[in-house]
């Protein structure tokens, strides 16, 4: 009996083990994996976290929800209106076509359709879009896929030969006199005060995109164009990331050189294209630049970019570009790709080593400034060094300045205290980042004269 008794002490549970967690960093130090290192970025991975249509919180939900289909449906609607006006059967049978495919887009969009290959119109650029969806996006929805290349797929593939905006930009610059004629006046401060204001000018000017201003008033237009000096002022506080001094010193100091070449990175027509002719012909005649050359689109991409089968009014404001040879228009198929501009270094060396001879670059509103960033959540205190990535760090990057009024959720370049900023406007004005009535001008140092290197 005593052979068959358990040993009390060898059944009993074990006694309890604490860990000791003392030598773990603190839950508040711990930080998120941001910024991706270069070789996990990717087109659905960027820097960032990436804004999709389905963060009801940012004006990618916002966009995918109420201004695409608006967007479009306006679209359908003037191809429909510029269908009837034909008489050629070649040329109604080809629009008709296209509006079935916009209206198939719409269908798509509407009922947050998987994104599909891009069925092959003869244009250069076809197979790279459906190459970057087979790559990064199968299986993605118009409302999972991050919102930049969606929007870009969503609104320019179906119209070639004619631009389906082209009556709403013409609507909405014969609304724009006022503020055309308050810039006539601007002629009689010294340089540097005159480069500040008209600086400003031009990146005002960014606040008329047609594609947030369906519903708009004239009056509203006229209050959102004002240029006048004392507006100027007064909205001045609102440029949250200011280097308007910083660009003035890197402007001023190309007075050494013989040849001074300034680039944009054209954004919309009507309005904001007026006033950058108006602050490119200051540089030139101040002397403070020789050559300008401007960077359009291929064809009608967004709502109210700029292309050159433009209203009468665009071509009559780039009609001194055809002279002499200090304006120079250019246009290159990756302005109209899917891609950001951490890629052209990669994906367009050409169109980089080009930029690279230029004294300044500027990139104009809100979608290039997306391009620039990878458009993901980078936090507002972030360099704007550092969120181009490439376009700065890359050797023989040029200098880059962007000039763009806030209309979308991505925000950089506030300094040290950007975050707190953010956070503060964030519980004070929502909607701030959408609202056009703030806006930043940054300053890239880049790395020009060196040797530009491809891998």
């Amino acid at each position: 009996m005593s052979s068959a008794t358990a040993n009390p002490s060898s059944s009993a549970a074990p006694s309890r083990v604490t860990l000791s967690l003392g030598h773990l960093p603190s839950k508040k130090d711990i930080k998120a994996p941001w910024p991706r290192t270069p070789t996990r970025v990717d087109p659905n991975n960027p820097p960032w976290p990436a804004y999709r249509g389905y963060h009801e919180y940012s004006f990618a939900h916002a966009t995918m929800q109420a201004r695409l289909p608006t967007i479009l449906g306006k679209a359908i609607e003037d191809a429909t209106r510029t269908l009837n006006d034909q008489s050629s059967e070649e040329l109604i049978l080809d629009l008709l076509a296209s509006i079935e495919r916009m209206e198939a887009l719409m269908v798509d969009l509407s009922g947050n359709k998987k994104l599909r290959p891009i069925v092959d119109d003869n244009e250069a650029d076809v197979a790279l879009w459906n190459k970057e969806i087979a790559k990064y996006f199968q299986g993605k929805d118009f409302m999972n896929a991050p919102w930049l290349l969606r929007e870009c797929f969503s609104v320019s593939k179906f119209w070639h030969d004619y631009d389906v905006f082209y009556r709403q930009k013409c609507d909405t610059f014969s609304r724009s006199s006022e503020a055309v004629f308050e810039l006539d006046d601007k002629r009689l401060e010294t340089e540097r005060l005159m480069f500040l204001e008209l600086t400003q000018v031009c990146l005002w000017g960014n606040s008329t995109d047609l594609s947030l201003l369906i519903n708009m008033t004239e009056d509203q237009i006229k209050a959102l164009q004002s240029t006048g000096g004392d507006h100027l002022a007064a909205t001045e506080k609102n440029i949250l990331g200011n280097h308007l001094n910083d660009l003035w010193n890197a402007v001023k100091d190309l007075g050494d050189k013989e040849e001074r070449r300034i680039d944009f990175v054209l954004d919309n027509a009507g309005f904001e294209l007026y006033c950058d002719c108006v602050y490119a012909d200051f540089l030139l005649q101040s002397g403070l630049a020789t050559q300008i050359r401007f960077h359009g689109k291929r064809y009608p991409w967004f709502v109210s970019d700029l292309f050159p089968k433009a209203s009468e009014q665009e071509r009559e404001s780039l009609r001194p570009i055809r002279k002499g040879g200090k304006w120079v228009y250019e246009q290159h198929p990756f302005w109209c790709t899917g891609y950001t501009f951490w890629d052209l270094h990669s994906e367009a060396p050409d169109l980089f080593l080009h930029l690279s001879r230029s004294d300044l670059v500027f990139f104009k509103g809100d979608l290039n400034h997306r391009k620039l960033t990878y458009d993901c959540a980078a936090p507002a205190s972030t360099p704007f060094d550092i969120a181009i990535g490439p376009m700065a760090s890359s050797a023989g990057a040029p200098k880059v300045a962007s000039l763009r009024t806030i209309k979308s959720d991505v925000v950089v370049g506030l300094g040290e205290d950007g975050d707190t900023v953010a956070e503060k406007l964030d519980k004070e004005e929502p909607g701030w980042k959408i609202s056009g009535k703030y806006a930043v001008v940054l300053l890239s140092e880049g790395r020009p004269g060196e040797k530009v290197r491809f891998a």
